[in-house]
C-alpha cells in the first residue's frame, strides 16, 4: 500500500539551536579541510585569490542556505529534501532521491569519512593490513549504535565532538599564525624555492583564468558541503521555524571564519608553492611550527573531526530513509522504530555503509573514489531541490511562509546556477566511481516500478 497521504511525523522536537549548530558544523568541518587547501593553492595565481575562493565558498553556501531556510521552515519534515521533491515533482522523483541518498549519497559519505578516520587513526595505532577498514567499520557500528539508543545520546555525542573539533582547528590556526607573525621572513620567503611567494607565483603561473577559479571552487564547495543536512532535523527542532534560519546562518559564519583562519595560517607559514606540493598540508603546518609532536596532534585532530562528521551524517541520514519507509510499502520497515528515533532506518543505513567499507577494502583508492561515487547524484538532486522552491511558491502560495528568501527570485536562480555548474564539473572530472554512482541511481527505477505495481495490486 502506498502511504503517500500520511503527512504526520512522530519524531519529537528535542533539538535546540545549539544542537543544530553543532550538527551542521560537525557535518561540514570533516575531512575536507585537511585535504583540499593544497588543491586550492595549486590552482591559485595569488594568495589573495586563494583566500577569496574560501570567502566565495561561504557566500555561495549562504545563498543555498537561504533557499533551504525557506523550504525547511515552510515544510518541516524529517524527510527534508525528499519531502520538498515529493510536493514539487511527485512521488517518483522523491522515491529516486531517497533511494539514491540511502544507497549512494549518505552512505557513500559515511564510508568516505570512515576511511579517512581509519587512515589517521592507523597513524596512532595500526591494526594490521586492513587497519583503515577495521577502524572505519568500528566507527560506523559505534555511532550507529549510539544513535539507535536515542536522540539524546546522539546529540550529546555530537555536541562534545563538535566543540573538540572546532577548538582543535582553532588551535592549529592560532599556532600557525603566531609562528608566522613571529618570523619576519615567513610571509615573504617560500621554504621550498627560497624565493618570495610572489616571485614564485609570477614565475610559475599565468594570471588567473575562469578555469583556475572553477577548479578551485570544485574543491572549496566540496569542503563546505553538508550544511543542507539541516533540512532533515527541521521537524525535531524546538521553535524550528525561527531556529532553523539562525542555525544555518550562524553555522556558515562559523565555518567560513574557521576556514579563512586555517588557510591564512597555511599561506603565511608555508606559502602557496609549498602548500600545493604538500600531501598533508595541515600536518606540514604543524611540523613546520612545533615539530613532529604536531604531526601526531594533527592525526588525533583529524580522527576527532571525522568522528564528529560520521556521527552527524548517521544522525541526519536516517531521517530520509525513515520518510521513505513511511510513504512506500516496499520500504515500510524503514518507517518503523521508536517514536523519537528512526531505528530501522539507522540500522539499514549502517549496514549499507559497512558494505561500502568492505568493498573499499579491496578497491581502495581513497578520498577521490568516494567523492566520485557521490558527487554527480548529490548535485543533480541539489539542483532539483533549488528548482522545487520555484514550483512550490507557484503551486502553494496559500501556505504561510515564516521566512522568505530575500531578493527572490535572484538568490534561488543563483543557487540553481551554482548547482548546475557543479553537476557539470562533477560529471566532467569524476572517473568510474561517478559512473557507478549514476548506475546505482538508475537501479532505483525498477524498484520504483515494483513499488507502483504493488500499490496498484493493493488498490484493486
Amino acid at each position: 500500500m502506498n502511504l503517500a497521504t500520511r503527512q504526520v511525523t512522530t519524531l519529537k522536537s528535542t533539538l535546540s539551536l545549539f544542537d543544530a549548530i553543532a550538527l551542521i558544523v560537525g557535518l561540514v568541518v570533516g575531512a575536507g579541510i585537511f585535504e583540499t587547501p593544497s588543491f586550492v593553492a595549486a590552482n591559485a595565481s595569488s594568495t589573495q585569490m586563494a583566500l577569496l575562493a574560501w570567502v566565495l565558498g561561504g557566500v555561495m553556501s549562504l545563498i543555498g542556505a537561504l533557499c533551504y531556510a525557506e523550504l525547511a521552515t515552510t515544510y518541516p519534515h524529517p524527510g527534508g529534501n525528499y519531502y520538498y521533491l515529493k510536493r514539487a515533482f511527485g512521488s517518483p522523483i522523491a522515491f529516486l532521491f531517497a533511494w539514491t541518498r540511502m544507497s549512494v549519497i549518505q552512505t557513500g559519505s559515511i564510508a568516505l569519512l570512515a576511511f579517512v578516520f581509519g587512515d589517521y587513526a592507523s597513524q596512532l595505532w595500526r591494526l594490521g593490513a586492513h587497519s583503515s577498514s577495521i577502524y572505519g567499520a568500528i566507527a560506523i557500528v559505534l555511532f550507529t549504535g549510539l544513535n539507535i539508543l536515542g536522540v539524546q545520546q546522539g546529540k550529546w555525542t555530537q555536541n562534545i565532538l563538535a566543540l573538540a573539533q572546532v577548538t582543535g582547528l582553532l588551535i592549529v590556526a592560532v599556532i600557525g599564525l603566531l609562528f608566522s607573525f613571529a618570523s619576519t621572513s615567513a610571509a615573504a620567503i617560500d621554504p621550498v624555492t627560497n624565493t618570495t611567494v610572489q616571485t614564485a607565483i609570477s614565475g610559475a603561473a599565468s594570471p588567473a583564468t575562469s578555469g583556475n577559479l572553477g577548479m578551485m571552487m570544485v574543491f572549496v564547495l566540496l569542503t563546505y558541503g553538508g550544511w543542507n543536512e539541516a533540512a532533515y532535523i527541521s521537524a525535531e527542532m524546538r521553535n524550528g521555524r525561527r531556529n532553523i534560519v539562525l542555525a544555518l546562518v550562524w553555522s556558515i559564519a562559523i565555518i567560513t571564519a574557521l576556514y579563512l583562519s586555517i588557510n591564512w595560517a597555511l599561506i603565511r607559514e608555508l606559502g602557496l608553492a609549498r602548500m600545493a606540493a604538500s600531501q598533508a598540508v595541515i600536518a606540514e603546518l604543524m611540523r613546520s611550527t612545533v615539530g613532529e609532536v604536531g604531526v601526531v596532534s594533527v592525526s588525533l585532530l583529524v580522527a576527532i573531526a571525522t568522528l564528529c562528521s560520521i556521527n552527524a551524517t548517521i544522525f541526519t541520514g536516517a531521517r530520509s530513509n525513515y520518510a521513505l519507509g513511511r510513504d512506500f510499502s516496499i520500504f515500510a520497515m524503514l518507517g518503523r522504530g521508536h517514536e523519537s528515533n528512526p531505528t530501522n532506518a539507522s540500522i539499514v543505513q549502517g549496514a549499507i555503509a559497512l558494505l561500502l567499507v568492505f568493498v573499499g577494502s579491496f578497491t581502495r583508492q581513497g578520498f577521490e573514489t568516494m567523492v566520485d561515487y557521490t558527487a554527480p547524484a548529490f548535485w543533480f538532486f541539489f539542483l532539483l531541490s533549488g528548482m522545487s522552491l520555484f514550483v512550490l511558491r507557484q503551486r502553494e502560495p496559500q501556505i504561510p511562509r515564516s521566512f522568505k528568501v530575500p531578493f527572490y527570485p535572484v538568490i534561488p536562480i543563483l543557487f540553481c546556477g551554482i548547482c548546475a555548474y557543479m553537476l557539470q564539473a562533477s560529471l566532467a572530472y569524476t572517473g568510474w566511481g561517478g559512473l557507478l554512482g549514476v548506475v546505482v541511481l538508475l537501479l532505483g527505477l525498477p524498484l520504483l516500478w515494483w513499488s507502483q505495481k504493488i500499490s496498484n495490486l493493493t488498490l484493486r
